[in-house]
């Protein structure tokens, strides 16, 4: 087992040990947020025919040519075509047919007058506007032809894709499975929120934080409870979370008397890759992986992670190395949060030796975006995570970053990318 290596070691040593989930077949209509699993090939044509993009009127060109306010072109209106029906006739010379928005043209016809652009009689529709030739026509096939590769693996399903899923009688669709992540907790001084804090004890706060990181990027936690501190009930939760994607464990993987998860892992039979990660917060990192478990008709077991215990530094190391981990799994491509280039606020100083993630608030100055710590950086203080709207990565050999110079900031808020103004 490595020891001591750099963030960019331990996360390639992840990713290459990370497999992407297998595809599972589910209604479209629950496929928001999913990620597509193989090509969709079209079987239809959108539009089916060419068709009006406006109510008004089929026409033909040569019928209309100098038709203004002050010199109408008068047609007689010979017969109308709904939306979703069929023209069962065809416009003759001097004659127009009433179309509906998504109507079928007529053959014959070769333009849409818009409605407001006519005056009407009876039958008798007078042109105060010469329409250009295909004006305000959607051809068939202008969206999509049988045959076209529409989506392509690696899309996230979103409201168009959905959308566009119907319209192409899709009904269920692959995307690539949730992963299942067993989490679980160490330690005496544990308890739960309704617990009892006396005698020093505190509230299993690293389980909440780290299922919602899960729930975030869609995958399905799943909470072992709180193992106590002795190797039999550590291995007793761990048990029941094999069957599982992932485990994360929280506390119990340092070098304390009392920190039995790195012994207890190896014991179940899980490889340890490495312990410790030079970074701050969050040092006391380890990953491994189970082979095959017995029982698993010869599947691998889960990869497992065990978190750094201060709550800060289980959160970073989560979405660090975990988050990258689950979405490779999920099936997305791009793994890493939104990167900004921020100028400081303040002058930042550490020592030498490790990669500092900074936990900074953002905002636009000048158009220019600022980043400032938010403040205290101990791995205890919990709060200065509701307030980061970024963290800044301040390289391990660097040992000052001045005001006003640059930083790169991975965005963990996205409403940091949200504005408060439309644009236009």
């Amino acid at each position: 087992m490595r020891t001591g290596i750099t963030p960019g070691e331990a996360l390639r040593t992840i990713l290459d040990e990370t497999p992407v989930l297998a595809p599972e077949t589910v209604a479209v209509r629950e496929a928001q947020g999913r990620i597509l699993a193989a090509s969709v090939v079209s079987e239809r044509t959108l539009p089916p025919a060419d068709n009006s993009a406006m109510d008004g009127y089929a026409v033909r060109v040569a019928d209309t040519g100098g038709a203004g306010p002050g010199s109408p072109v008068e047609l007689r209106v010979a017969f109308e075509v709904a939306a979703g029906g069929a023209a069962d006739a065809d416009v003759g010379p001097g004659q127009a047919a009433r179309v509906l928005t998504g109507a079928p043209i007529p053959t014959g016809a070769d333009a849409v007058v818009r409605q407001e652009d006519t005056e009407l009689e009876g039958d008798r529709l007078r042109v105060l506007v010469a329409p250009a030739p295909h004006e305000h026509i959607r051809d068939a096939g202008e969206d999509v032809r049988v045959g076209d590769r529409v989506l392509e693996p690696g899309a996230a399903i979103g409201p168009p894709h959905l959308g566009l899923l119907a319209s192409l009688g899709r009904a269920t669709i692959p995307v690539h499975q949730r992963p299942r992540v067993a989490i679980l907790s160490g330690g005496d001084e544990l308890v739960e929120p309704d617990g009892d804090v006396a005698g020093g004890r505190i509230v299993s706060s690293n389980s909440y934080s780290i299922a919602a990181q899960c729930r975030e990027i869609g995958a399905d936690p799943v909470y072992l409870g709180i193992a106590r501190d002795t190797p039999e009930d550590v291995e007793r939760h761990f048990r029941a979370g094999l069957r599982a994607d992932v485990l994360v464990s929280s506390a119990g993987v340092s070098v304390g008397d009392r920190d039995y998860v790195r012994g207890v892992l190896e014991k179940l039979g899980c490889q340890l890759l490495f312990w410790g990660v030079k970074m701050k917060p969050g040092y006391p990192l380890a990953f491994g992986r189970f082979g095959r478990i017995e029982g698993s008709g010869g599947e691998s077991g889960p990869l497992v992670f065990g978190l750094p215990g201060n709550p800060v530094s289980a959160m970073v190391t989560f979405e660090e190395f975990v988050r990258p981990a689950l979405r490779k799994m999920i099936g997305h491509r791009e793994l890493y949060r939104p990167l900004v280039r921020a100028r400081l606020g303040e002058t930042l100083r550490k020592k030498a030796g490790r990669l500092h993630f900074v936990r900074v608030g953002l905002a636009r100055e000048d158009g220019r975006v600022v980043a400032s710590s938010t403040g205290n950086q101990s791995s205890g203080v919990l709060r200065s995570m509701t307030r980061a709207a970024g963290l800044l990565i301040f390289p391990a050999d660097a040992t000052e970053l001045a005001a006003g110079t640059e930083a790169e900031v991975q965005v963990l808020d996205p409403d940091f990318l949200a504005s408060d103004r439309p644009g236009f």
